[in-house]
């Protein structure tokens, strides 16, 4: 998993509330285990018109923030069904940071497993972010990790709370598998005192 230190990228603001998972990736996509290629069905119905093309009105297709690593959602981002496949289409399309006033509670652990960073905010705070994220490729926001804070508006940095073992994760880069191996020593060394005192196991 790749590490999550500092982030700086433009905003795509989203003010829609209870955003579920099948909005992010809809059940046509769901076939496939690889977590690359869902880029593309991010958001699906949303982003094309009956006929296949785009739809020039939604954010995603807008020219100033096609390019987009943060996303700034209305509340209940993410509920719905329990599907993984939706931060592996935020991730493969380039969004690397969700900015909401709550989330679902499996979106978000999922998050975590797959690189990206929910955050947390306030009500007031998610409208002052709204609203510079207007600005489009005009306007940047830095996520600062290791000092939990929103940085560059032009009020002043937004400080976010995380729990400190998601974080620790997070920067590391460390995932369930990752987590795994970096304690390869010590099951290595646990089955070897296993298989001398325990042959027959």
């Amino acid at each position: 998993m790749e590490k999550f230190e500092t982030l700086t990228g433009v905003a795509a603001p989203m003010p829609i509330v209870n955003i579920d998972t099948d909005m992010i990736i809809p059940k046509q996509f769901l076939k496939t285990i690889k977590r690359t290629g869902l880029g593309t069905a991010l958001f699906h119905e949303m982003r094309t018109n009956d006929d296949g093309s785009e739809n020039v009105d939604f954010i995603l297709n807008k020219a100033a923030y096609r390019d987009a690593k943060i996303l700034i959602a209305g509340d209940n981002f993410g509920c719905g069904s329990s599907r993984e496949h939706a931060p592996w289409a935020l991730l493969d399309f380039g969004i690397r940071c969700v900015i909401s006033t709550s989330f679902a509670d499996i979106f978000y652990n999922n998050c975590f497993k797959n690189g990206i960073l929910p955050i947390e905010v306030s009500e007031d705070e998610l409208e002052t972010l709204l609203h510079a994220a207007e600005r489009g490729s005009n306007f940047t926001l830095t996520i600062d990790l290791e000092k939990q804070e929103i940085q560059g508006l032009e009020s002043g940095d937004i400080a976010f709370k995380i729990d400190q073992f998601r974080k620790h994760c997070l920067i590391n880069g460390l995932d369930d598998i990752g987590l795994t191996m970096a304690k390869s020593e010590q099951i290595d060394s646990f089955e070897g005192s296993m298989g001398e005192s325990r042959p027959w196991v």
